[in-house]
């Protein structure tokens, strides 16, 4: 997808607002006052025609990708994926066999073991993450999709379609389909395994999944429904009412991002976005105590999340306790080092870099650096990003608790340091929701 290039007219820019790059010829979209949500700068985003994205002029942030189709080709993806997560749901993932016995696993397995091993925090994350998450997001897609080609679209549209971005980093099918490789290379060596349909079900659903998401243009979504015709009552009505407020609070009024929808209004910090009837925040409140308390808390539990066992594997009346770093160990001991470095990157690297990262974003901000802002934008970015791939070791217990229970010959029991190493992937995903990264070029500009 071609980048926006060169200088587009201004457009009655507010002060401190800058022109991002480039008017295309045979542009089609209207443009839009936006703020850049990584470094808070406000820029006129021009005319835009298909498959172009437009950078921000600061920081480089993506603040629109274009599309051909906006509409149609992710929805048909999005009924696709549908259809391919009922047959995940409906049909066997895998089958191991040992010592003439044999168990079946499904998608749900591995989260009622759980349950039933008293680890139902466990088993509610897994269901929530590969089940749960997906399926409100594909179902929340279809639903927005559908509802904009009416001629009244429902005013519910919004409020579906802003939540379907806040459940977009807890649905975690690529990560999950990480997991069961992981245990399929683990259990080769107790069981004979055969696939079964779920498995490429879910393959084929990550894979239109990722092609839906990159397809949709959400800038398109939100101007269809802001162009609705109880979405421009609603806008007449806010601004009729800020009309009528006390001339004292136009001084107080300044120019807000949408977070939600990414609307720019000028209004007070708190009142209601006109297009999606979120709340406006300039910035994300109380952010630096929160990401603060999210991370320490974290890394509390980081200590026995590595000393307690995430597995114990029982063989022939012998226990053999397993804690993160011995599961990569495992792998290497079995040859399996690309799948080794893999698990050791994810369980154990990532969350330290991702603890060291938010600390260094926190103190920079803080302690009001002024050098390099985009190199610490761009760690933000990978912070924000990485987090969810941690859950690969989590995944992968499920799955053998769910597989191996095969008496004395072989079984495996589930251990409280998946418990505190799940609260750990929890709590660093919030936090680096809870920074807003406009506050280390605020406190630079200060």
């Amino acid at each position: 997808m071609p980048s926006v290039a060169g200088l587009v007219r201004p457009l009655a820019l507010p002060v401190g607002a800058r022109p991002v790059r480039a008017l295309p010829v045979g542009a089609h979209t209207p443009p839009r006052l936006r703020e850049c949500h990584d470094c808070g700068q406000l820029q006129v985003l021009p005319s835009l025609p298909p498959s172009t994205r437009a950078l921000c002029l600061r920081c480089d942030a993506v603040l629109r990708d274009t599309a051909h189709d906006p509409f149609g080709l992710p929805l048909a993806l999005y009924a696709s994926a549908i259809m391919l997560l009922a047959i995940a749901a409906g049909m066997t993932l895998m089958t191991v066999s040992t010592a003439g016995q044999f168990h079946l696993a499904s998608l749900f397995t591995g989260p009622v073991t759980l349950e039933e091993r008293g680890l139902w925090f466990l088993g509610l994350l897994v269901m929530i993450t590969t089940f749960v998450a997906p399926l409100a997001r594909v179902a929340m897609m279809v639903t927005v999709l559908v509802g904009i080609r009416l001629p009244d679209p429902p005013r519910g549209l919004r409020v579906v379609f802003a939540w379907d971005e806040r459940l977009r980093p807890w649905a975690m099918i690529e990560v999950y389909l990480l997991g069961v490789f992981v245990a399929f290379v683990r259990l080769s060596t107790m069981a004979h395994i055969d696939i079964g349909p779920a498995l490429y079900a879910l393959g084929a659903l990550m894979l239109v999944m990722v092609a839906a998401d990159y397809a949709i243009d959400r800038q398109s979504v939100w101007e269809a429904l802001e162009g609705a015709r109880r979405n421009r009552r609603r806008r007449v009505r806010a601004a009729a009412a800020q009309a009528a407020a006390p001339a004292m609070n136009a001084a107080t009024q300044t120019r807000i991002g949408c977070h939600t929808c990414g609307l720019v209004s000028r209004a007070q910090d708190g009142a209601v976005c006109p297009r999606c009837g979120f709340t406006l925040h300039a910035r994300k409140r109380d952010s630096i105590a929160w990401t603060w308390a999210l991370s320490l808390a974290a890394l509390i539990l980081y200590v026995p999340a590595n000393v307690y066992p995430v597995l114990t594997v029982i063989r022939l009346g012998a226990g053999q306790p397993s804690t993160i770093l011995g599961g990569a160990r495992e792998l290497l001991d079995l040859g399996q080092w690309p799948l080794a470095l893999l698990v050791f990157v994810a369980s154990v690297a990532v969350p330290v870099l991702k603890l060291t990262g938010l600390a260094l974003l926190l103190i920079s901000t803080q302690r009001r650096w002024r050098g390099r802002l985009r190199d610490r934008t761009t760690v933000y970015r990978i912070v924000d990003a990485i987090g969810r791939w941690s859950m690969i070791d989590i995944f992968m217990l499920s799955i053998l608790v769910a597989l191996v229970q095969f008496g004395a010959v072989a079984t495996v029991r589930p251990g409280f340091g998946a418990v505190a190493f799940a609260l750990v992937v929890i709590l660093t995903m919030l936090a680096a929701r809870s920074f807003d990264p406009r506050l280390m070029w605020d406190a630079a500009e200060a």
